[in-house]
């Protein structure tokens, strides 16, 4: 009923919504037939849908490296994350990941669910890696090296300055984006753009994920995982689990407030970095997530909910950032739609509000200065909402006919679709 509200609420949802099922669908569809192939791309749709839908617009030989990319990845990260793995196990396996990469025997259980099999099948990865282009290979197996090494580090070591956070945020997200940037140069679609703008753009997306698994990080079971940086934090609370006692709401959210601040200052360079990519569909898979961030930060932003469960974008709203981010233009309008949102939730007593607000007009001189918003229809910026009746007769109308329909060509999971979570309202490749 929950999802039903919502296309009320917002009828302008439903198409996009539509459309992006229909996008997906048809992705699924396009699983190779070779075992190795057919598993990484099956696996790919379990670990991603997200990542998935954008991966398979590319093409076909770009497509088959982000694929394995992210999938050696999700594998480095399983090892990462599984706590339950003792340190002088995990951190021989990290730091000679990039090694395993090329042994068709090499596996590792660990992890749960569909990363646990991600994990035990991973001889097929390395099946399809081994089939790859040399310079993808390279680009790869340099990347997972030095993430492999970084993430080694941080096992050992605790996140307490904000130096520490960038530079883990580096290993684990910053070096993503060079490699893609390596491999988008590689298939001859790209130029190599600076490693500060790669990194800029691996960052932004990693603070907000960062910030958005508080709660699972801090609940993790047997140990709590802890990336939000002590320097922050400690203007707060004594303890970082203290944020999501109900007692400290006021500090919870000034420290959240102050998180979602850092993260901004990313954004000048991840705009930049967008501008400059040429391919259409590179362009939509690396600026899709980069809205996603900016939105998410802003329904975020001094929000108390945040610490008493899971804060995330509309379903529908989802769909129309992937339905409408074609072009640069699409790009700053989006971030000059959450800009405005974030900003006017800035509190003034808040401690950061002047530098808050500082970061959020840059962003949007940045967007004004672009010459697009003067076409640009917000989707996001309005006054009530509004239940217009013809609108809501079409919803009617249209949504029993796409039940039937999907009902006819996949019984088992028509009712599911409108409950379960986007494709593109996960979208941080490190962890959803």
């Amino acid at each position: 009923m929950g999802s039903l509200r919502a296309i009320l609420k917002h009828p302008d949802d439903l198409y996009p919504l539509v459309k992006l099922k229909i996008a997906a669908r048809h992705a699924e569809k396009q699983i190779p037939p070779e075992p190795h192939w057919g598993f990484c791309y099956t696996m790919l749709h379990k670990v991603s849908r997200s990542f998935a839908l954008v991966i398979q617009q590319l093409d076909t030989d770009l497509r088959d490296a982000v694929c394995i990319f992210y999938l050696v990845l999700r594998a480095l990260d399983t090892v990462e994350d599984d706590t339950s793995i003792a340190t002088d196990v995990k951190v021989p396996i990290l730091m000679a990941f990039h090694r395993h990469i090329y042994d068709r025997e090499w596996h590792f259980s660990c992890g749960a669910k569909e990363y646990k099999v991600l994990m035990d099948e991973f001889h097929h990865v390395s099946t399809a890696f081994l089939e790859l282009g040399r310079s993808y290979q390279e680009a790869i197996e340099d990347i997972t090296m030095r993430m492999g090494a970084g993430m080694a580090k941080f096992i050992c070591k605790e996140v307490e300055t904000t130096d520490d956070y960038d530079e883990y945020c580096h290993y684990v997200a910053g070096l993503v984006g060079l490699g893609l940037s390596k491999l988008f140069h590689a298939s001859g679609k790209e130029d190599l753009p600076s490693d500060t703008l790669s990194n800029s753009m691996g960052l932004f997306l990693q603070k907000t994920n960062i910030i958005m698994d508080y709660l699972e990080d801090i609940n993790e079971i047997p140990k709590s995982r802890m990336f939000w940086p002590r320097q922050i934090w400690s203007k707060y609370v004594n303890k970082l689990e203290d944020l999501k006692y109900e007692e400290n709401s006021v500090k919870a959210v000034q420290c959240l407030n102050d998180m979602v601040t850092d993260a901004l200052i990313h954004v000048e360079d991840c705009l930049k970095c967008m501008s400059s990519f040429q391919n259409p569909n590179i362009f939509r898979f690396c600026a899709i997530p980069q809205i996603m961030a900016i939105g998410t930060l802003a329904l975020c932003y001094n929000n108390i909910q945040f610490f008493r469960g899971v804060v995330e974008m509309r379903h529908g709203l989802a769909a129309k950032v992937y339905d409408r981010t074609k072009t640069m233009s699409d790009v700053y309008g989006a971030f000059y739609d959450f800009s405005c949102m974030l900003k006017s939730k800035v509190d003034d007593n808040d401690p950061n509000a002047s530098k808050t607000k500082e970061r959020l007009e840059a962003i949007l001189k940045i967007c004004r200065d672009s010459g697009s918003l003067n076409k640009w229809k917000s989707y996001i910026i309005t006054s009530e909402p509004r239940y217009n009746s013809t609108k809501i007769v079409v919803v009617f109308i249209v949504l029993p006919i796409l039940v039937a329909y999907l009902s006819a060509t996949r019984p088992d999971n028509v009712i599911g679709w409108f409950l379960w979570k986007s494709p593109v309202s996960s979208y941080i490749l490190k962890k959803e």
